[in-house]
């Protein structure tokens, strides 16, 4: 008795992968093992950019009030950090961050580091 092998089921898996490879170029595009290829590259590269521009993103705010906190009080970076662990501000980079950006007088470095 011949094999059956489902040929709706791998139709539509098939589909499925040259449906996400639309936007590519060539054979990319057109073949199935070669489409299939691109689409597990372009995903394992969507993985790795979705933890780099984490990583990116924790380095500009530390950038920007590491420049905010030397305008406003002539310290460093890494001692204005150390002087909020000990007050116990809870503040995190992402929200200093903004309003260093906002703020452009130094009262919000002063506010903070006197409560």
């Amino acid at each position: 008795m011949p094999r059956s092998k489902n040929i709706v089921a791998s139709k539509k898996r098939r589909k499925k992968i040259l449906k996400h490879v639309k936007g590519c170029y060539g054979a990319k595009r057109r073949s199935y093992t070669i489409a299939k290829n691109t689409l597990e590259k372009s995903l394992l590269n969507a993985y790795i950019g979705r933890k780099r521009k984490k990583r990116d993103y924790r380095r500009l705010w530390i950038l920007r009030i590491n420049a905010y906190v030397r305008k406003f009080s002539k310290i460093s970076y890494s001692k204005f950090i150390y002087l909020l662990k000990k007050k116990n501000n809870k503040l995190n980079r992402k929200v200093i961050s903004y309003f260093s950006t906002e703020c452009k007088t130094g009262l919000f470095l002063k506010r903070i580091l006197k409560s």
